[in-house]
């Protein structure tokens, strides 16, 4: 009798199985490279910022205890292949590596983020399809948000080609993923985040295609208001209805002959005037058709809107005619910017206007190779974020995220391997919290500085080699260090107490860690045992100890460090994408061949 077995569509790779057993280590903070403002700017400064330099892998599991479930928004640039590193080995081999060591980042990434967070995740072409299919595996599928594709290059000229005679690479694409898109308190909806197109070139093209641009008058005179009514939309907002007399509206094209103006200037000049007749309909149209019936023409409603580019301040449409269209208002669709004018349309799948030609100049660090323009993580955040929110980044790169989160009122943790850590964005934040940094996003966040961060790195493994070959708690380790790491590797929180020695870290109210290299006698055994009393509970983990367990009914006793011998793989530093720093695992039975020289 065969047993049908229920199969999901996966991605399947050379050495998918072989999982590396991370060790949770921790982190140490250095204060000589952590760095403040010498005092507050504004009320909303934050100082809680983290930059961490150690493999990133390893940083995101000593992140996940305090972390889960807590970051909002994860923005990643991964390499985007294994290049150079993987030169000397087959395409499925490069390729399920990458695919291997992604899995692990993404994994740990969606457990930090919270419900209603969201992962952004950018790459090329060469690992995108791999990397959507991957995505949705970890994430799950349902949990897929979008695909953008972002303009990185700027388009090569007449003279310009391809790269190895394939068409130029200018555009790089950002998969988008919400941790839980359906369930409760999960991802509701994007904050809406308007792009920017000069108004005058959207009419020319709308003329060139036989369209007619219909914001041709403006409003000379309101006449007389006089207030009508007030009434409550399905919400229960009030919306106060007033009507005008006398109303004076004048073509565009009059007004430019009259004051010897060009369209341009007269659009710009009576920006706040300018009106369209437009059949758009509107939510409450009805109920203020039925509130002015018989009273005059021409209305106009103020009110607060609850969602939209206008949520939260007063606005005013003006309606006419006894069937009430809405008479739109220039500024409803464009702004003005000095002495010009933008059309805002929400925001899409194709993005570009990043100052790619200047992004060199940025951040005052130079990186050629993969630094992203501010502007492109300004509005990944806008997109996904609030201020205050938890905003991470595990590779950091030259620094943009921490940078541009910084900025924009956001707490960011970054985690970068590379020595541009210390040459790159150390020097880069502290411009950023000096008010050194003028350029990116600064004036347009209006940013004077202020806060800090606190620099970490990841501490070295718990346990080594000794000379003959057995594992050992490493000498680098001090008693808070021990204590902090055993707590983490136990599953508790570290809290040491300021009054009893025996209290490392706490798992409840009730429950609790007591850390020690020593040998614990059977006289120092009973004594905690009735300091814990029988209302708590201790974990007790110390090098030996004498007498037996069923004596201390409120201890559990482990020995160190064969208590934690085989939770993890212990000295593994570096879990980078180079072929030497993998994990050693046998491959699978079978794909011996595939190993060979």
């Amino acid at each position: 009798m065969s047993v049908s077995r229920k199969q999901k569509l996966e991605l399947t790779w050379i050495g998918k199985e072989n999982r590396p057993k991370l060790e949770p280590r921790i982190l140490l903070e250095d204060p000589a490279k952590s760095h403040h403002a010498p005092h507050r700017i504004s009320a909303n400064d934050l100082f809680d910022n983290k930059l961490i330099f150690g493999d990133n892998l390893l940083a995101l599991k000593a992140l996940e205890q305090q972390f889960a479930g807590q970051i909002k928004c994860i923005y990643v640039d991964p390499p985007y292949n294994t290049g150079q590193a993987m030169a000397h080995y087959d395409d499925g081999l490069e390729h399920s590596l990458w695919l291997s060591l992604m899995r692990e980042r993404f994994e740990i990434l969606k457990r930090l983020l919270k419900r209603d967070g969201t992962f952004f995740c950018q790459l090329n072409d060469d690992e995108m399809a791999y990397g959507k299919v991957l995505l949705d595996e970890v994430f799950g599928r349902s949990n897929f948000l979008n695909q953008v594709s972002v303009k990185m290059k700027q388009t090569a000229g007449a003279s310009g080609g391809g790269e190895d005679k394939r068409l130029k690479k200018n555009i790089e694409y950002i998969l988008i993923y919400a941790r839980d898109k359906d369930g409760d308190g999960g991802f509701q909806s994007f904050n809406e985040v308007y792009d920017e197109e000069d108004l005058f070139e959207v009419i020319e093209d709308m003329r060139a295609e036989g369209k007619s641009w219909k914001y041709t008058r403006v409003l000379k005179s309101l006449g007389r208001r006089q207030y009508l009514t007030t009434f409550e939309d399905g919400s229960g907002q009030p919306i106060k209805v007033y009507r005008h007399d006398n109303v004076v509206m004048t073509p565009i094209s009059q007004i430019c002959e009259e004051e010897k103006l060009s369209e341009q200037e007269c659009y710009v000049k009576y920006f706040d005037k300018i009106f369209r007749d437009t059949n758009a309909q509107s939510s409450i149209r009805t109920r203020v058709m039925e509130a002015v019936a018989g009273q005059g023409d021409f209305v106009s409603i103020e009110y607060v809107p609850r969602s939209g580019k206008n949520k939260g301040r007063e606005v005013t449409l003006y309606y006419k005619g006894n069937n009430c269209d809405l008479i739109a208002w220039l500024k409803d669709v464009a702004v003005k910017k000095g002495e010009r004018l933008v059309k805002l349309e929400k925001a899409g799948t194709y993005w570009e206007g990043f100052p790619l030609n200047n992004l060199t100049k940025e951040g005052g660090v130079l990186f050629p190779q993969g630094k992203k323009p501010e502007a492109l993580i300004q509005k990944v955040l806008e997109l996904s974020t609030e201020t205050g929110d938890w905003v991470l980044d595990s590779f950091g790169g030259s620094g943009t995220t921490g940078a541009v989160a910084h900025k924009m009122g956001r707490r960011w943790i970054m985690v970068e391997l590379g020595e541009h850590c210390h040459t790159h964005i150390i020097p880069r934040m502290k411009k950023v919290i000096d008010g050194a940094d003028t350029g990116g996003i600064t004036a347009g966040v209006d940013w004077n500085g202020g806060g800090g961060f606190r620099y970490f790195k990841v501490a070295p493994s718990l346990l080594k080699e000794d000379k003959w070959g057995n594992l050992v708690i490493n000498k680098e380790f001090n008693p808070d260090m021990l204590a902090e790491a055993v707590c983490k590797l136990e599953g508790y929180t570290y809290a040491p107490s300021d009054t009893l020695y025996w209290q490392h870290g706490n798992s409840s109210e009730k429950s609790f860690i007591y850390i020690t290299t020593q040998h614990l006698s059977r006289e120092q055994l009973t004594q905690l045992n009735d300091e814990v009393g029988s209302s708590r509970s201790l974990l007790v983990c110390c090098g030996s100890f004498r007498g037996k367990l069923e004596n201390y009914p409120h201890l559990e006793i482990k020995k160190i460090p064969k208590a934690v011998l085989s939770k993890c793989e212990w000295g593994h530093d570096d879990y980078s994408l180079q072929v030497e720093n993998l994990p050693k695992a046998p491959p699978p039975k079978g794909q011996q061949q595939l190993f060979q020289p």
